[in-house]
Order: structure tokens, then C-alpha cells, then sequence
């Protein structure tokens, strides 16, 4: 059995498609069709459900793709240690990220890249569901995501801050004159709100429900720098996170008021593959930002 040919299904089952994950395996079509043929016949079982194109895979498949998750992630971790023990750490640390934690990325980075200036990031906006699948099959190294909402399987998590939520609205603008604002009072404003893809987007949707209102956003994005330019520019009201403020600023004209009624708070935090020996990109991301001390960093007034 090849890794190649491990690689191959991996591929496979995330793009849904022989031509794409050829592609993504820098290989032809009946390059990658032969590898999983050569590999069903060692293992005995069919792994690909095939018709006029690809159908998924067979329970077999599944069942071996897991397994194959985990041989490709260790081979790549057996791959980094090699790299750290011959030219120190170097290399590229690949970093999947919340949209709504993407301001306090470089607080994270920062220490890392001082300490390892031969070092390479990748960071990537994603999905909490991204971030998973992106660590299970060696696609990324760490995550920053969500820690306390929805479950987190097969990772090791360090908090890093609790996130907490403004309503952003202009100074002449509904409820701009109070202190605190109850949700179901700001629910039926015109309001932009994260899309239901994103896992803010479903916190909010559950506390909406606690506070027994449903909004109906004149505007949905899976971009927060979108939802924020609406605000700031009077077209719409907004629920942001607080983070957002320490990376744009209130603008000019905007008040951020805390939203009561439930008061709501998420931690966030790092994930990276629960595994022994850890990798050591990861290892060395999550020692280095033990002293940064995120919650100060990212303060926002609690009216403005």
C-alpha cells in the first residue's frame, strides 16, 4: 500500500470528483482511477461507489478513509520532524480561522514568527466545519474556532478568549440612545447578520430563539469586513463580535451597545490534531501564544 494511493481517496472524497482531485493531486485522471483500483484490490474490498461519474464512496471506503486520515497526518508529521531536525523549525504553518477571529491572528502569530523567523503562514478564513475536516485530514495544522457550542471531536483545545456581542447601530439610529439593548428588541430592525453557514451565524440564531424573536436580515454575507462597510456607511444596524473593534475602530457615527437578555458568551480558542507525538508546527504555534494575553488585547468599551 502507497501513501500515494491513500492521498488519492483523501482527494477524492473531498472534491467529489476524479478530474478535481486529480488536480489536487498533481496527477492525470487515470493516474488517480488506477491508484484506487490497485488499492481495492489489496485490501480486498471496493472503496468507490462508480457510475457515469463519481457516486461516493462505498461503506468500506468510508471506513478506510478514516484510517487514511490518520496515516496522511502522521506521515506529515513524521515529515515536519525530519525538516525541524535537519534546518530547525521551519517550513509552513497552515492556520484555518473563524472569520469572527481573523483580528486577533497576528497578536497569535507574532511571538511564533519572532522566535522562528524562517517560519511560513498560511491563514485561511473557514468554517468551524472547515477547520475539522481540514485538521482530519492534515490539511491545516491548527484551528481557531469555537471551543463551547458545538462538538469538537479527534482535537486538543487551549482558550484563548470569550467572545461577546455589540449591536452596532447608527448614533440617530433605533435603540442608539441605550445603555443595553435586549435581543428581541433589536430583532426586527433592518439588520445584517453573518449567513447560516458560519457557526456565529447559528449562536445567534439559538439566543434569538431563547429570547422567543426571529430576525429577518436585509442582508446576509459570509464576510464580516461586508457587514461591518454596511453599518458603518448607515445602510443597516449589525451584531458583531467585539474583536472586530480592536481590528477597524468604531466608525465614525456608530455606537456599540452590549446586547442583554441573554448575556452571551463563547469561548474561542486553538485546535490542533489530538495525536502523539504532536506535530511539531502545532506544538510550537500553541507554546508560543501561552502568554498572549488575548482578552486584554482585544477590550472593547462596553458602550461607545
Amino acid at each position: 500500500m502507497l501513501v500515494q494511493q491513500l492521498t488519492y481517496l483523501s482527494a477524492l472524497a473531498r472534491e467529489r470528483h476524479f478530474g478535481r482531485a486529480a488536480d489536487a493531486c498533481h496527477v492525470t485522471q487515470p493516474t488517480l482511477s488506477a491508484g484506487l483500483r490497485r488499492l481495492e484490490e489489496e485490501l480486498g474490498v471496493p472503496l468507490v461507489r462508480r457510475g457515469r461519474r463519481y457516486e461516493g464512496l462505498t461503506a468500506e471506503g468510508e471506513r478506510i478513509l478514516a484510517w487514511a486520515h490518520r496515516l496522511l497526518a502522521d506521515v506529515e508529521g513524521l515529515r515536519a520532524d525530519v525538516r525541524v531536525m535537519r534546518d530547525g523549525l521551519v517550513g509552513r504553518l497552515r492556520i484555518g480561522a473563524i472569520p469572527t477571529s481573523l483580528p486577533i491572528v497576528s497578536l497569535l502569530t507574532a511571538p511564533l514568527l519572532r522566535a522562528h523567523p524562517d517560519l511560513d503562514l498560511a491563514v485561511q478564513s473557514m468554517t468551524s466545519r472547515q477547520i475539522e475536516e481540514g485538521l482530519r485530514d492534515a490539511r491545516l495544522d491548527v484551528g481557531l474556532t469555537y471551543l463551547d457550542n458545538e462538538p469538537l471531536v479527534g482535537v486538543r483545545t487551549r482558550r484563548l478568549y470569550e467572545e461577546r456581542y455589540l449591536y452596532l447601530v447608527q448614533r440617530d439610529g433605533p435603540h442608539a440612545g441605550a445603555a443595553e439593548v435586549g435581543w428581541a428588541e433589536v430583532a426586527g430592525e433592518r439588520l445584517c447578520l453573518l449567513s447560516p453557514d458560519m457557526q456565529h451565524r447559528r449562536i445567534l440564531d439559538a439566543v434569538f430563539r431563547a429570547a422567543r424573536a426571529r430576525p429577518r436580515p436585509m442582508l446576509e454575507t459570509n464576510s464580516i469586513t461586508t457587514l461591518y462597510a454596511h453599518v458603518r456607511d448607515g445602510l443597516a444596524a449589525g451584531v458583531m463580535p467585539h474583536t472586530w473593534l480592536h481590528l477597524f475602530g468604531l466608525p465614525e457615527g456608530v455606537r456599540a451597545i452590549p446586547l442583554r437578555d441573554p448575556l452571551v458568551r463563547h469561548a474561542i480558542g486553538v485546535v490542533w490534531p489530538d495525536r502523539d507525538p504532536e506535530p511539531l508546527l502545532a506544538r510550537a504555534f500553541v507554546d508560543s501564544v501561552r502568554d498572549v494575553r488575548v482578552e486584554e488585547e482585544v477590550a472593547a468599551p462596553a458602550r461607545a
